[in-house]
């Protein structure tokens, strides 16, 4: 089939999978942090105890996640967009009016739960399960939605600020979740049948079976690629919740510094669109055995740069980062362990991911405090990126002599 038919005869699903992971925006780090001052003075919070919530709430998210992500293994896209996002949308509604600070724990909780977990699994899961032999372009056009969001919302939201109150900006964060729950469901009224409910579509991983949970879980594939599904989200998210910190030890104008983001998301999106081709030619092992490298390249080019324009470099190689870790991680899981269970398979790496944004900022901060400051820190990251790509090579090898030809 030609990529034109593909598009053509897949559009309602490909677009159903960008709104979701653009809807996930409301949970993500970029688009809280841009709330952090007005929420920070609105609840009398310091830098540490704001960091601090956010750490445990997330935290507190990511274990709910191994158990909420599972359902996408039992029950329909069109079925769970009815609870997840009207979840999403009061919780955002609760953001506006809340005033207390012990709520406004439960209210992160909720957002890191079903913006960044559920919406963004959603999403995922229901690539990876209807899609096999274009599942990496699958992939990476749905995670287009997510980029359209990380490079508009945050401009929108700047501009909104000047006008309006910041609670009317999560006013209108649940208008828009509340909206797109009919067109989600009027895209996914032809659904796709899950996996799940169709033996004879479903692809089968190593040993040519479809692995449980549990199965991966006491796999030694699976504790090999801890550091590589810990790692991006954890300095990632690190690298962008101390962009002011890096700026000052620097020397660098914060505003020269910041507008180094859209050259990110540019490389992040054209890096996205790459990888699922080449993931659909190539395989997921052969990208994720270089995976770990554009973040290593990053940290030691942002960490020793003392121009802008060296931080540029940096920027690039994170984008490209960025944008294969938008497709190889999902299906790296369907290709090598089945897609049946690949719902409660995809709960733990998100879970993993959703924890490791929340210790990197709570890590970084603290070594700052001691004394370290985070370009002083970027050498160590380096050397854990190296580090976890060999451990990728060891096991994608493993991985690869048990998988059965396609």
């Amino acid at each position: 089939m030609s990529l034109f038919a593909f598009l053509h005869e897949n559009r309602r699903f490909l677009f159903a999978g960008a709104v979701l992971s653009f809807l996930s925006s409301f949970g993500q780090t970029y688009f809280i942090a841009i709330f952090s001052a007005e929420i920070m003075g609105t609840f009398d919070l310091s830098d540490g105890q704001w960091g601090g919530l956010y750490t445990v709430s997330t935290t507190a998210s990511a274990l709910v996640m191994l158990w909420a992500g599972a359902l996408t293994d039992r029950f329909r896209v069109r079925q769970l967009i009815w609870t997840v996002l009207p979840v999403l949308a009061l919780t955002c509604l609760a953001m506006a009016a809340n005033s207390a600070v012990p709520l406004l724990f439960l209210v992160i909780f909720f957002l890191r739960l079903f913006g960044q977990g559920m919406t963004m699994q959603l999403s995922v899961v229901a690539m990876a399960r209807w899609f096999a032999a274009r599942r990496g372009l699958a992939l990476s056009l749905a995670a287009l939605g997510f980029a359209v969001g990380q490079a508009g919302l945050p401009v929108i939201v700047a501009l909104g600020l000047t006008v309006f109150d910041w609670r009317s900006m999560w006013v209108g964060a649940a208008l828009i979740l509340a909206l797109s729950v009919p067109l989600l469901h009027w895209l996914l009224t032809k659904e796709r049948t899950p996996q799940s409910h169709a033996e004879d579509k479903q692809s089968v991983g190593m040993d040519g079976r479809h692995w449980t949970r549990g199965e991966v879980l006491r796999s030694p594939i699976f504790w090999l690629l801890l550091p590589m599904l810990l790692g991006p989200p954890a300095w990632g998210t690190a690298l962008f919740f101390q962009q002011v910190h890096i700026a000052a030890v620097k020397g660098w104008p914060l505003v020269d510094y910041l507008a180094l983001i859209p050259l990110l998301t540019v490389v992040g999106i054209a890096a996205t669109l790459v990888s699922g081709q080449l993931i659909d030619r190539f395989g997921s092992a052969a990208l994720a055995r270089f995976y770990m490298l554009p973040f290593a390249a990053t940290f030691f080019l942002i960490g020793s740069a003392e121009t802008l324009g060296v931080a540029a470099i940096g920027m690039i190689f994170f984008g490209i980062g960025h944008g294969i870790q938008s497709t190889v991680p999902a299906a790296f899981w369907s290709e090598y362990f089945g897609t049946r269970h690949i719902g409660a398979i995809k709960a733990v790496s998100t879970s993993i991911m959703v924890f490791g944004s929340a210790i990197g900022p709570g890590i970084s901060g603290a070594l700052i405090d001691l004394g370290y400051s985070f370009p002083e820190q970027m050498g160590v990251l380096v050397v854990y990126f190296l580090i976890a790509a060999i451990l990728v090579w060891v096991a994608t090898a493993r991985a690869k002599r048990s998988l059965a030809p396609a």
